[in-house]
């Protein structure tokens, strides 16, 4: 079932549109766009990804949503809920960042062992990484 969306209108009748900047992981830069702030996330994500892709953007990304989180730069380190709207937590800027893939392997005992991909990760593995080679290098 999916929340129900709250009627939040401005005087003039309006629905209310934001201006949000999503950064996108390895991108040279972030893309802006509007949205109504009732919008949901999984649409949000979905409209980003196409522009991406219509600007030609590298890396090449893809275009399956459920492959992404969208992160708010300042709510915290959980992901949105492609469920929830995107003017709920009250941020402008968002980071978009593919999900961390599993592939499962059997160890020497049959056993079912799921370890992560080399090469993908979440934004704030790449900051802790991005941190760690700066403290290091100095």
């Amino acid at each position: 079932m999916l929340p129900q969306k709250s009627k939040k209108i401005q005087k003039n009748g309006k629905r209310v549109s934001l201006l949000i900047t999503v950064n996108v992981l390895g991108s040279s830069g972030p893309i802006r766009f509007l949205v109504n702030e009732e919008e949901l996330v999984a649409s949000v994500i979905n409209t980003a990804l196409k522009s991406y892709a219509r600007q030609g953007r590298l890396p090449v990304l893809g275009s399956d949503l459920n492959n992404f989180h969208l992160y708010c730069s300042n709510a915290g380190f959980d992901a949105l809920s492609p469920w929830e709207t995107i003017g709920s937590r009250g941020g402008r800027n968002f980071v978009l960042c593919k999900k961390q893939s599993q592939t499962e392997m059997m160890d020497g005992d049959g056993k079912s062992t799921t370890i992560a991909r080399k090469g993908s990760g979440s934004w704030k593995a790449w900051i802790n990484k991005s941190l760690n080679f700066k403290i290091s290098s100095h």
